[in-house]
């Protein structure tokens, strides 16, 4: 009787969870290949066939739009690991317990706004009748306004702006279980700062650096709004093309064929990470 109660309990806790997996994200992903599959051949005549596929792979734009859009996912999740690493180390082993909370507080705050505004935001800041294109105007460092956004350095700052916290997070919770004893001995030992680093925090870290990398890089692959008005439209990101096939060209097929190759590079890259950090999915989520 208990064990049955035990099993119903269990059963009612994760049906929420299940039903969130399997009509938000399986279903809709099984839709996603099956419309992909759909090849147009007459109005409202369709047959099975890989021609949204082969017409992405003939196309350079489009294949050389993802591989554009992956290299600056990369940098953006290298960028947000070298600023975020200083800051969750701060966090985790140097900060008090009440600055601590004052810190995280800080770093949430920007999520209290929406991505939208936080983008008009920086356009405030920097279009040609900017803040800061006026401010270097008056101090007399430029002689006519510059245009400082619709280039790839403010997309690039943009996106590590909107998604450090979750470099952050994840970095914090895992320095946050390291015994300062370790640092200590390490020091006792002999070594300096820059072998203490090298040695005993970084791979400590590794779960948490790996588990942040992973969620950077998905969300900095997979943004829209950020890249759209910061870069303009030729700002040539993957989603673009996916928005453009499925809203401008009402092409749902070719639109479902470009989710899907995207959801599978990102996949590719996440496990050629995995494979190069020595770590596994599994142990980096359980540990971060």
């Amino acid at each position: 009787m208990t064990s049955d109660i035990r099993k119903l309990s269990l059963l009612l806790l994760f049906l929420p969870f299940s039903l969130w997996i399997l009509l938000l994200i399986i279903l809709p992903h099984i839709g996603m290949v099956y419309l992909s599959l759909q090849e147009k051949v007459a109005p409202r005549v369709y047959e099975f066939g890989f021609a949204n596929y082969i017409d992405f792979f003939m196309e350079p734009i489009y294949w050389n739009t993802l591989i554009r859009t992956g290299l600056m996912s990369l940098l953006v999740t290298f960028l947000a690991l070298l600023i975020g690493f200083p800051v969750a180390y701060y966090i985790a082993k140097l900060a008090g317990n009440r600055t601590k909370g004052t810190l995280f507080m800080l770093c949430l705050i920007p999520l209290w706004v929406s991505d939208l505004i936080r983008a008009f935001g920086w356009i405030l800041l920097l279009r040609e009748s900017g803040i800061v294109s006026s401010a270097l105007v008056g101090a007399g460092l430029i002689d006519t306004p510059i245009e400082f956004l619709y280039t790839d350095a403010t997309v690039i700052m943009g996106l590590v702006y909107t998604v450090i916290l979750f470099m952050i997070v994840p970095l914090v919770s895992t320095l946050d279980g390291m015994d300062n004893a370790m640092i200590e001995a390490g020091y006792n030992l002999g070594g300096n700062g820059f072998t203490v680093l090298r040695r005993i925090i970084i791979p400590y870290a590794m779960p948490g650096i790996v588990s942040g990398c992973i969620v950077v890089f998905m969300m900095t692959a997979g943004s829209y709004l950020t890249p759209i008005l910061m870069g303009g439209k030729n700002s040539s990101w993957f989603t673009e093309q996916i928005y453009d096939q499925f809203i401008s060209r009402y092409n749902w097929e070719s639109g479902a064929a470009f989710g899907f190759l995207l959801l599978a590079f990102t996949s590719i890259v996440v496990w050629v990470g995995l494979k190069l950090s020595g770590q596994t999915l599994t142990s980096t989520v359980a540990k971060s």
